[in-house]
């Protein structure tokens, strides 16, 4: 059984784009989707510095659209889809919930709508490796912080504001390794609630569809019934933890075999090394993984 996944966040890198765009019908695709997008697709996935894109709304759409302009070039037909925070955009467009301009659309709504919410209070995230889990999420609740991902594989990412992963710092759980986040904000937290009204409202005259690929949600990973719902579960997903230890899990459950992660891949199929043991991985990373990810769904 194959898997999509599409990453969130964090995953793209200055340039990572330029190889792509030698794959034919690529660049007149991505110059199409900026129109939809709000930003130059091709000049922010070639030419910006890593600043640029680290800015929310320059990001998220950027990912996004590398992650449907890669798995077009693939081509691929999974059994299973899924997608981290963001990515959860472009699962729902290949899954046929959403159209891939629809998609667009709406994480351009939803990048600037969080890119607005974070301006209001400085907030920020901290990812913890290792340590006991119970003791980790202890911690995090004695300080006042949400665990914004659990992505399972002993990784926690905690949000909330610069005081409150400042104190957390300095009372860090037992066996755990801290590492500040370079976001914008703390999402997938209650700092985010402004977005979410934001996106419900972008998304009114969205007719979405129904997934014809199982199609997991970060709420709590298990499969979308009808394509309503996982937009609803999109629009709640911005201020609500990211469960992707419980998506793997399913994937468990359903038995999972085989994962091939989106461009720009290795966060995900990094974890599921750790946390789904004996899954077969290629991430897409430049054209060249193409062949592998073939030769692994043959």
């Amino acid at each position: 059984m194959l898997v999509l996944v599409a990453p969130g966040q964090g995953a793209q890198t200055p340039g990572f784009l330029t190889p792509w765009l030698e794959l034919p019908g690529l660049a007149d695709r991505l110059g199409a989707w900026s129109e939809v997008a709000g930003i130059d697709l091709v000049a922010y996935g070639t030419t910006a510095d890593a600043d640029e894109i680290r800015d929310t709304a320059v990001a998220q759409p950027l990912l996004v659209a590398a992650a449907l302009a890669a798995a077009e070039a693939l081509g691929a037909s999974p059994d299973l889809l899924a997608g981290h925070s963001v990515g959860e955009f472009a699962a729902a467009a290949l899954a046929g919930v959403l159209t891939s301009e629809q998609a667009l659309g709406l994480v351009r709504e939803r990048a600037q709508a969080m890119a607005k919410a974070a301006a209001v209070t400085e907030t920020g995230m901290t990812a913890v490796l290792g340590g006991v889990e119970a003791d980790v999420l202890a911690a995090i609740e004695r300080h006042g912080l949400t665990p914004a991902n659990i992505n399972g594989a002993g990784q926690i990412v905690a949000g909330g504001t610069l005081e409150q992963l400042a104190a957390f710092k300095d009372d860090a759980p037992a066996r755990a390794r801290l590492i500040p986040l370079k976001v914008a904000g703390a999402f997938h937290t209650g700092h985010m609630a402004p977005a979410v009204d934001a996106l419900r409202e972008a998304a009114w005259n969205v007719v979405p569809g129904d997934p014809q690929v199982t199609l997991l949600s970060n709420a709590d990973g298990r499969p979308a019934a009808t394509g309503a719902e996982f937009v609803q579960r999109l629009i709640s997903q911005i201020s609500s933890p990211v469960r992707w230890d419980l998506c793997m899990a399913t994937m468990a459950e359903l038995g999972v075999t085989k994962m091939i992660e989106l461009l720009p891949g290795g966060t995900l199929t990094g974890l599921a090394k750790r946390g789904l043991r004996g899954v077969e991985t290629v991430a897409l990373k430049t054209p060249d993984d193409l062949d592998a990810a073939r030769e692994l769904i043959k």
